[in-house]
Parts: C-alpha cells; sequence; structure tokens
C-alpha cells in the first residue's frame, strides 16, 4: 500500500461511520436520550466528522507530495487516534456505558491537539 493510503482507507470508513452514526443519534436516539447525552453524541458525531476530514487532507498530503515530513504522518495517526478516543468514548458514555470510560475522552482530545501542532510543525518546516 503506497503512502497515505491506509489513512485515507480509514478517513473513508470513518466517514461513512460518521454519517451513519449522525443519522442513528438524530433519527432512532433522539426520542430515546436525554439532552445531556443526546449533547454529548452530537459532539462525537460533530468532532468525527471534522477530523475525519483532516485526517483526510493529511492521507491526501502523504499520497501526493513525495516530500511530506513524519510529522505529516503522525499527524494524521494522532487525529486517527482522537477519533477513536474522543468521539468513541462520547458515543460510549452517551449510549449509557461505563462512566469509567470519561477519563478516555480527554486523552482523546490532546490526540486531536497533537495531531493539529504536528500539522502546524510540518507547514512550517514545508
Amino acid at each position: 500500500m503506497s503512502r497515505g493510503n491506509l489513512l485515507l482507507a480509514i478517513a473513508a470508513v470513518s466517514g461513512a461511520l460518521a454519517v451513519g452514526l449522525g443519522a442513528l443519534g438524530a433519527h432512532a436516539l433522539k426520542p430515546k436520550l436525554d439532552a445531556a447525552a443526546l449533547g454529548a453524541f452530537d459532539t462525537a458525531v460533530t468532532y468525527h466528522f471534522l477530523h475525519t476530514l483532516a485526517l483526510a487532507i493529511v492521507a491526501l498530503w502523504l499520497r501526493f507530495d513525495a516530500t511530506a515530513s513524519a510529522a505529516v504522518n503522525v499527524a494524521g495517526w494522532a487525529f486517527v487516534a482522537g477519533i477513536v478516543l474522543f468521539s468513541g468514548s462520547l458515543y460510549v458514555l452517551a449510549l449509557g456505558g461505563p462512566r469509567l470510560l470519561g477519563p478516555v475522552t480527554p486523552l482523546g482530545g490532546v490526540a486531536f491537539i497533537v495531531g493539529w501542532l504536528f500539522l502546524a510543525v510540518a507547514a512550517i518546516r514545508g
């Protein structure tokens, strides 16, 4: 698999999941969840979508720029980790999962921040 293709495939699947989970939240879960849980689910979907788009951009950068730095790759994997940890934990918590997952959510937020910072480093270094 050439450079960036794995991250692009992950972004494509992640995008499909974000659409499906967004539809689930808007239609099937809306009458079943309280306002707080629905808000958490909506936050998860929003961050999932935004970082899936960022991941796709990073993957395309890697795919089409043979000189892209390792920082670009780190940014992509940090976005993947953030989607899984941040959005994933919020999805589970909103659906009534164990509260012990609560501390996982900020770790996902940190992963998102790391991804953006590594993307900035890659852009500055050119």
